[in-house]
């Protein structure tokens, strides 16, 4: 028996001694029988010295069609009991988080200095083709998008689309933005996003390849702002320092993620940028929660089609039935 079956309605099964109660309240059945009269039927009785019988038969129950039927009521109460098999409640995705994209699109990203499938690429080309399967991945989060250079610009509020997310960032390109970096715009704008919304997780991940060039906000004043707004935020600098062709400011992200309790990755290749994502999805997992719903698949038509089906044959064959099993009946004749 299998550990989810289950029967909905067991109570059905007290009802199995009614046909007992049935069976003592009526009695077995009788048939008048066929009488000759004669004149000489009382003078008879007085030679014998017998007395007449009622002129009645008594039928003996059938013991064959009582056990056939004892059978299909068995099973009429089994399928009434509603027998089933229960399954887990189905999982599901449970959105509780904002999970907002930073990415930087200043002209050093244009740098072609990446490798992509053995041809090269450039910084923002090989972002791009890593971060649209993380994206897709995130699958639960709502996820919003902003590109920053000189300034900072939403490309996609905060949706649980997350293909559109992808194809926004697909159409993104170098330059968008303005030539510079500036962080502290960038964190700023994310904040305001933030502030629009409910979700009580919130988790920026900033990506970068240069330095802040900005003067308005600076990037650790906007951290500790966003550390206000209970904001985690993860960097990744983009690019390896200590070419000549990076001006990664590796200290001022380190800072920024210690300060929101996030994390700093380095990512000089694709590779270091899928091994970041995949540790993202463990230090930012996506949630689920049980369904109250339990799949239930019913059983009733086994034992309901089998008392059928036994009906049937005994109703196509009761007359070989009745000569095999049939029992005499009682005679109530003289007495």
């Amino acid at each position: 028996m299998p550990e989810n079956f289950e029967i909905a309605y067991i109570w059905m099964f007290y009802f199995l001694p009614l046909p007992l109660l049935i069976i003592l309240v009526w009695p077995a059945v009788r048939h008048r029988k066929t009488a000759l009269f004669s004149p000489f039927f009382q003078q008879a009785v007085a030679v014998t010295g017998k007395k007449p019988g009622k002129g009645v038969r008594g039928a003996k129950r059938n013991w064959f069609r009582w056990l056939v039927l004892w059978v299909i009521w068995i099973l009429l109460l089994a399928a009434l009991s509603s027998p089933q098999l229960v399954g887990e409640p189905d999982k599901v995705i449970k959105t509780t988080r904002n999970f907002l994209i930073a990415a930087d699109l200043s002209f050093s990203m244009a740098e072609k200095d990446w490798v992509i499938e053995g041809e090269k690429a450039t910084r923002w080309e090989a972002v791009k083709s890593v971060m649209k399967e993380f994206i897709v991945e995130r699958e639960g989060d709502k996820m919003g998008l902003i590109l920053f250079g000189a300034n900072a610009y939403l490309q996609a509020p905060f949706t649980t689309d997350l293909e559109l997310v992808s194809d926004l960032l697909e159409d993104a390109d170098v330059g968008m933005a303005g030539q510079q970096t500036n962080i502290g715009k960038a964190i700023g704008k994310s904040i305001e996003l933030f502030d629009r919304d409910t979700l009580p997780t919130k988790v920026l991940l900033l990506l970068t390849d240069g330095v802040d060039s900005g003067s308005e906000l600076l990037p650790l004043d906007a951290a500790n702002l966003a550390k206000n707004d209970s904001i985690v935020i993860y960097t990744i600098g983009i690019g390896n320092p200590g070419t000549a062709n990076s001006d990664l400011d590796e200290q001022t992200l380190l800072d920024i993620a210690a300060l929101t309790d996030g994390k700093y990755f380095r990512a000089i290749d694709a590779e270091d940028l899928k091994n970041i994502y995949a540790e993202l999805d463990k230090l930012e997992p996506v949630e689920y929660e049980e369904e109250i719903y339990k799949p239930v698949t019913l059983l009733y038509y086994y034992p309901l089609g089998l008392a059928f089906g036994i009906s049937i044959i005994y109703m196509l064959f009761a007359g070989i039935f009745s000569l095999l099993f049939h029992p005499k009946d009682v005679d109530y004749g003289l007495e």
